[in-house]
């Protein structure tokens, strides 16, 4: 993470903290203490020793359900709050994007000869005290195959890209591993870091893979094994004492599925709920959560960007000219000032502005509608009997679908429902509960517009190939979440200019074009990046920010309460 952008990150009004001590929270390690409204998050001494033995239990809130728990498929963020607790990667993302061995012993380097000079040639060392929460070892074997399945084209693989450049993986010893790139792959160290393993001694015995009975009752080396599900309402993950690493200190971790957001906060505010995570606390209920005795409320940096995604798939969104103009017409302004409290920061690119890659000098969006109709009268599309304009027999005409119940976001649909009507484009609202949107409505590009909040990034690294890359078009049989179905060979070329070698400024020219590109073309329309309320209950030791993962939820294996 790079500090040249500090002025531009996501700030709160006067009583949040500074914009240099936003960027502080999501680079801080240890332990957090609420220093007063201006200081926020900071470092600060444990106010108590761990427990010897799991003790207690921490509630956490999301407006989402997660509910894929084959954790190498297509999934979204909020499955990734259980994985990073039930499941393990070879090593994870710290806040200051380093990284720290998981089942790995170490991180491979070239220094310690576990990645040639050349980037091809690679060693992993594993731990040898892993075990699954059934008890059987954790080897080499288990790496194998699941860098195996996730290549295999019968798997509904959450991503091949990296992985596919794999050649020659030979089971050295049960705790250690080689390979062999294809070609130099940069991201694929933070790759790795977003990569859960499963249980090859479970999982070969499925006679579905991409529905394993496994899903009901996963196992994995994390400091949580599964406890039970509860769809539509919680997860319960019970501690696993013979977890490898620090902790569990708590005996219970409650996931609880909230999607009114209104509600979750509600839930918060008694103390029904310890944590609020992912869509965190809305902004129109900041004023009121930082006054709240016994819980500790502050934005918190997050690299994900809040989008109008358009399936480019479809007639309608074909033409840059209508993805274009209906950009022009959106009130950015006023979706940030009036339904968001001036909170998020508004953006132009998919890489948070803290990112070393991102991309400062990309043109500003402005509202203007008289431009928008301009561009599309240029383009042919004239206005029809009603009022809607039409081309070639295609109206300007489509839906826009979100999570059922984020009434921020309802509520920005409404705003641009009237801008885009008044530019001759229909939108219809058509929202989804949570599972049902950001399953194969979603992944499988069955939607034809979306709002939709995306971290863009892997880890710490801005490879975006999961999202850009038209190879990684699910709908198509392609390896990732390019959901948009953005197929430019440009985009392409970049990606892998980008990833093919491991010099910083040479990766970064491949990456400020691909931003000058996206924000050309548009498939999506970029609103803001996420400035992140989120609530902890006071006492909740442990808990750190780190805006190199999907949830902050990340290390709940070391929380306590004092």
């Amino acid at each position: 993470m790079s500090q040249d952008h500090d002025e531009a990150l996501p700030s709160a009004r006067t009583q949040g903290p500074s914009r240099r001590r936003l960027l502080a929270l999501g680079a801080s390690a240890g332990a957090l203490a609420f220093a007063g409204p201006l200081a926020g998050w900071v470092p600060g001494a444990l106010a108590a020793t761990p427990p010897t033995k799991p003790k207690g239990q921490a509630v956490i809130g999301l407006s989402q359900e997660p509910t894929v728990f084959q954790p190498l498929k297509l999934h979204i963020e909020v499955d990734e709050a259980v994985y990073m607790n039930l499941f393990g990667t070879l090593w994870r993302s710290n806040p200051d994007g380093s990284f720290a061995p998981d089942l790995a012993a170490e991180i491979p380097s070239v220094e310690n000869g576990g990645i040639s000079a050349d980037g091809l040639a690679w060693r992993v060392k594993l731990r040898p005290d892993v075990k699954w929460h059934d008890g059987t070892p954790f080897t080499a074997e288990d790496v194998k195959y699941n860098l195996a399945l996730l290549v295999d084209p019968k798997f509904l693989s959450g991503r091949r890209a990296g992985h596919d450049l794999l050649r020659d993986v030979t089971v050295v010893s049960p705790t250690e591993i080689t390979w062999r790139m294809e070609r130099p792959y940069a991201p694929y160290p933070a790759i790795l870091s977003w990569t859960w393993f499963g249980p090859k001694h479970i999982l070969e015995k499925e006679a579905d893979i991409n529905k394993p009975a496994f899903a009901q009752n996963p196992v994995g080396t994390g400091p949580f094994r599964w406890g039970e599900r509860v769809p539509g309402d919680h997860i319960t993950l019970k501690a696993y004492e013979g977890y490898h690493g620090p902790g569990p200190f708590l005996e219970t971790l409650v996931i609880k599925y909230v999607p009114d957001l209104t509600v979750l906060y509600t839930q918060f505010q008694t103390g029904d709920i310890d944590y609020i995570g992912l869509q965190g606390i809305t902004p129109d209920h900041y004023d009121e959560a930082k006054t709240l005795k016994g819980q500790v409320v502050q934005p918190v940096p997050k690299a994900t960007i809040e989008n109008l995604a358009l399936n480019t798939g479809l007639p309608v969104f074909k033409d840059r000219a209508v993805r274009e103009a209906l950009y022009l017409a959106v009130d950015k302004k006023s979706i940030i000032e009036q339904l968001y409290y001036g909170l998020p920061v508004p953006t132009e690119s998919y890489l948070p502005m803290q990112s070393w890659a991102f991309n400062p000098d990309l043109p500003a969006q402005s509202y203007d509608p008289e431009k928008a109709k301009a561009t599309l009268d240029a383009a042919g599309w004239a206005p029809g009997p009603d009022g809607i304009r039409v081309k070639d027999g295609v109206r300007l005409e489509f839906t826009n679908s979100t999570t059922a119940g984020n009434h921020l976001r309802e509520q920005a649909q409404q705003l641009l429902q009237q801008n885009w009507l008044e530019i001759g484009a229909r939108m219809t609202i058509s929202n989804l509960p949570p599972a049902v949107m950001w399953g194969d409505y979603w992944m499988l590009s069955k939607f034809e517009s979306a709002m939709v909040g995306i971290d863009f990034m892997v880890g710490p690294d801005p490879d975006a190939t999961d999202y850009f890359s038209s190879h990684a078009i699910a709908a198509k049989g392609g390896g990732g979440q390019n959901t948009t179905q953005f197929d430019s060979p440009e985009a392409d070329a970049l990606l892998k200019d980008g990833a093919a070698t491991v010099d910083r400024a040479q990766r970064k020219a491949a990456y400020l074009k691909l931003q000058a590109l996206t924000r050309r073309e548009l498939p999506y329309l970029p609103l803001f990046q996420y400035a992140m309320v989120q609530g902890v209950k006071a006492g909740l030791e442990g808990y750190v920010p780190n805006i190199n993962t999907q949830e902050n939820c990340w290390n709940a294996g070391e929380w306590y309460w004092a």
